[in-house]
């Protein structure tokens, strides 16, 4: 299996929602990262990132929601660029898992027609809600007459156990992150929104924008398992992680 780390756009928002300490006013900014997984069995998808709208129209896509997560993306950075790059369009993406339904994670689900879409249980109902749009979810991102495939534990995806599904609630109900297996790379968490910065991990510390901060911290002490066991973590935004990693046809393998 190879691993390749894709753009799916790139957002501002305040600072302070991440780190306590930051000035009021100062800001971050948030790469938007994707995950293409090219396994025997298929090619997997993790997340779908932005919308290529948030770059041209931010308000008209995303509503009131444009005030708080700023859209800083250049036209032709999202994740169909990003495949078109290492060769790939959106019909040849077999899975696509939604770590969660926000609207920086799912934004071009609807491109993928031909794909299975993973998603929690949990975050289909958050979706639902009367109040979801408050809370970030948007239904022309994900409430598409696509084929879904609806879960509520951990799931090995393929049966071999190179990319397992793992629950890790706390920022929405149903965020997820994917354990991937390498052969040479070793082992990955794709930790989306569970982890968006590395300092909430460094100082146990729980973002503003947290639906339940307890589940948040008991899943933060998972990922801090498993990297002591050797994982690697990817966070969901972490500017500086992003920097470093290969990006693109560089694969890990």
């Amino acid at each position: 299996m190879k691993m390749h780390m894709l753009s799916g756009g790139r957002l501002q928002m305040s600072k302070r929602t991440y780190l306590p300490d930051a000035a009021r006013g100062e800001m971050i900014e948030l790469p938007v990262s994707c995950v293409l997984l090219r396994h025997t069995q298929g090619n997997v998808l993790f997340d779908t990132g932005c919308h290529p709208d948030v770059a041209t129209d931010p308000e008209g896509r995303l509503g009131t929601l444009a005030k708080y997560m700023r859209s800083i993306m250049p036209a032709d950075d999202h994740v169909l660029t990003s495949l078109k790059a290492v060769g790939l369009g959106p019909d040849d993406i077999d899975v696509v898992i939604c770590s969660h339904l926000h609207t920086d994670h799912c934004g071009c689900n609807a491109f993928f027609k031909k794909a299975t879409i993973f998603v929690h249980a949990l975050e289909v109902e958050a979706a639902n809600a009367d109040n979801a749009f408050d809370r970030g979810y948007i239904k022309a991102d994900w409430d598409h007459p696509l084929k879904m495939e609806i879960f509520d534990k951990q799931m090995d995806v393929f049966g071999d156990g190179k990319l397992t599904l793992v629950p890790l609630p706390g920022h929405s109900k149903g965020t997820t992150g994917a354990l991937v297996k390498l052969d040479n790379s070793g082992e990955f968490l794709l930790a989306s929104d569970a982890l968006s910065v590395r300092a909430n991990l460094d100082q146990r510390t729980s973002p503003r924008n947290s639906l339940d901060v307890d589940q948040f911290l008991k899943s933060l002490d998972e990922i801090a398992r498993l990297e002591a066991s050797g994982v690697k973590i990817i966070c969901g935004h972490d500017e500086a992680q992003w920097a470093s990693l290969q990006k693109g046809a560089n694969a890990y393998t």
